[in-house]
């Protein structure tokens, strides 16, 4: 009888288990980004998951229910050219850890250097940041400058952040672009510079194949970090990254990867819009960087960054949009969309553009970018559209785990309201 009671006790304990970990968020418009707005509709989060959604969910009846009217659920953004977690404050050197020393690093992983106890992890994902690809930039003459890492914001360890990694290895590719009034002298010096940069990118690339080759040949020999990095991208199975902005860098970036026969994503592209049509051609995606910058040059219109991403659009080019203003900047990524669908980027597709495509251009699309089922359950609660800089994240989930929305910012705004209002201790 007492062995009876036990297994009676912990099969409903294991029922009352399960149900716990099944939610239900009903009565908020999900926008899905993938198949339209759901209005007033239900999604069921189990084991991470989303395991239904609709104007109807089936839900078990011991699932925790969320009322949500007259909110808005969407999925989590996706931040596409991040420096989070490895830049802390401009001022301090002792935290900025986004660049190696040297030319050639590819081996260079950003995913171990990430500082899991950022306070700007916090300040982003409390605006929706939920996805964040991390990547590593080019310090003084950098070109190969190592590994990015796609990472959640949620974890006490870089190791519990992680879900892809390495995603691809990143070039930065050095600009012809220099001052007019530059002495001529000065830009022999620099047009000769740049001429060793290039030479070193091609160098780089021989040798790797070089070491690829003797790997076939043999399983022996010395192990060379450097090119064992860049083996997945001789073989296409990562792309290869390269950040560009004027016209001269994309049409030889362009080159290069034709020559080399590597996967291409050109990230920055303030000139791409230029090239729409081969990019499209080519199939080669995009992650256009910040709409809060300055045209290229003195001529050219005041909106030509602006309009950028609706004449990609309107070309049939891939594209995410980016943040490139540094890790305290990113949580200002969806007024970046909401700038470029102000200037003819149609606004669905400006939402897409920092949801599912950037998942579809890292590889990920199968698991985050959209409200679907069997994707994780990374989405976070607004009361509002998510594009409007007024509209305030509630609540939000990541891998169907609620996390904490507090972080250095609104602990600030409590502390002095609560000044204001008589209420609070310095």
């Amino acid at each position: 009888m007492k062995r009876f009671s036990f297994v009676v006790f912990a099969a409903l304990f294991a029922g009352a288990v399960a149900a716990a970990d099944e939610i239900v968020l009903s009565g908020a418009d999900l926008h899905t980004v993938s198949h339209g707005v759901i209005e007033r509709g239900e999604v069921l989060i189990r084991d991470g998951r989303i395991a239904a959604l609709g104007a109807r969910v089936d839900a078990p009846a011991g699932a925790s229910r969320i009322d949500l009217t007259g909110k808005h659920v969407y999925p989590g953004f996706v931040a596409a050219d991040s420096l989070l977690g490895l830049s802390e404050i401009d001022a301090v050197r002792a935290t900025l850890d986004f660049a190696e020393a040297g030319e050639i690093n590819p081996n260079a992983r950003a995913l171990v250097a990430i500082d899991a106890d950022s306070e700007q992890l916090a300040v982003a994902r409390a605006n929706g940041i939920l996805t964040i690809h991390v990547v590593p930039r080019a310090g003084d003459g950098g070109l190969l400058t190592g590994q990015s890492a796609l990472i959640k914001p949620d974890g006490w360890t870089w190791e519990q952040m992680r879900l892809v990694d390495p995603v691809g290895v990143h070039l930065f590719w050095p600009t012809a672009r220099m001052p007019a009034w530059l002495p001529a002298q000065a830009q022999e010096k620099a047009a000769e510079a740049l001429k060793k940069k290039l030479g070193a990118i091609d160098a780089a690339f021989r040798d790797a194949r070089a070491y690829r080759a003797a790997r076939q040949k043999s399983h022996g020999g010395t192990t060379d970090l450097r090119w064992e990095a860049m083996l997945p991208v001789l073989e296409r199975r990562q792309p290869l990254f390269v950040h560009a902005d004027d016209a001269v860098q994309i049409r030889e970036a362009l080159a290069f990867a034709a020559r080399e026969n590597v996967k291409l994503v050109l990230v920055g592209g303030v000139d791409a819009w230029r090239f729409a049509a081969t990019l499209k051609a080519r199939e080669v995606p995009l992650i256009l960087g910040s709409a809060h910058n300055l045209p290229l040059r003195r001529w050219e219109s005041y909106d030509t960054i602006y309009s950028a991403a609706g004449k990609l659009a309107a070309a049939g080019v891939q594209f995410a949009i980016a943040n490139d203003s540094g890790s305290s900047g990113e949580r200002n990524l969806p007024y970046q969309a909401a700038n470029y669908a102000a200037f003819g980027l149609d606004r669905d597709a400006a939402l897409r553009a920092i949801t599912l495509t950037p998942a579809e251009i890292l590889g990920v699309a199968d698991r985050l970018g959209s409200l679907d089922v069997g994707k994780e359950a990374t989405l976070f609660v607004a009361d509002g559209d998510a594009l409007e800089n007024f509209t305030k994240v509630d609540r939000a989930w990541v891998q169907g785990h609620e996390i904490d929305l507090s972080n250095r910012q609104t602990r600030l705004y409590e502390k002095y309201r609560g000044k204001y209002e008589g209420k609070a201790k310095k």
